[in-house]
């Protein structure tokens, strides 16, 4: 007899019963996650395109207006990113019906969400000085 910590180690009663629709979900959340990764590398591509032409910008001012635009941008990117991985974690969880899989993703989203919540009170200062300098 195992733990609590081994429920579902062996497939679980939607692998026994669902085993097509376990596989398709499972297929979902890879599609998922990459379309999460797909979205970090664009904004990541963006964010340096828009560095680099921030900095071929001459007056001072307008460098660091650009640099702080594209720095809001690639923080929405990094925002969306995050939040489809925890979808994705949140399929895999519900499919492996694990307790220790379930610890898992209650940590992964605290951690993702802290991260999101710093991120966003970055971004909003940010803004702030933005509106700050074009006044």
């Amino acid at each position: 007899m195992g733990s609590i910590w081994d429920v579902g180690s062996e497939g679980g009663v939607l692998h026994d019963h669902l085993g097509l629709l376990v596989e398709g979900l499972e297929w979902i959340a890879a599609i998922i996650d990459l379309f999460a990764i797909a979205l970090l590398l664009i904004g990541a591509l963006r964010f340096i395109v828009g560095v680099v032409r921030a900095e071929t910008r001459g007056d001072d001012t307008a460098r660091v207006q650009g640099m702080n635009r594209e720095r809001i941008e690639l923080g929405r990117y990094i925002l969306a990113g995050l939040e489809l991985f925890i979808v994705s974690d949140i399929i895999h969880t519900a499919l492996s019906l694990a307790f220790a899989d379930l610890v898992f993703l209650g940590l992964l989203v605290i951690i993702r969400s802290l991260i999101s919540f710093f991120l966003d009170r970055e971004l909003e200062q940010v803004k702030h000085e933005l509106r700050g300098n074009a006044g």
